[in-house]
């Protein structure tokens, strides 16, 4: 079983690589079984001012080793929203 912080780099690498986008941050990260669910936050829309970036949240599925189970975008935000509960 890897880390938290192992499967995180590794969520990060499979979104970039699938997206073709950097990651700005891991957001989220839960054990899931065998492997972890990691939440990865992207900039899906660069504009200027940077404060009217579109980001996008990417919810990924890891397994124990590492390899990506699955993937997809759970939202997307102008930066600097803040979400209610």
């Amino acid at each position: 079983m890897i880390s938290a912080a192992e499967a995180a780099k590794h969520a990060v690498e499979h979104v970039t690589v699938m997206t073709g986008r950097s990651a700005e941050s891991v957001v989220g990260i839960e054990r899931a079984g065998d492997g972890w669910r990691v939440t990865v936050e992207v900039v899906e829309t660069h504009r200027i001012p940077d404060s009217a970036d579109i980001l996008a949240a990417y919810d990924t599925e890891v397994d124990a080793d590492g390899e990506l189970v699955s993937y997809r975008r759970a939202r997307r935000y102008p930066r600097g929203r803040v979400e209610r509960d």
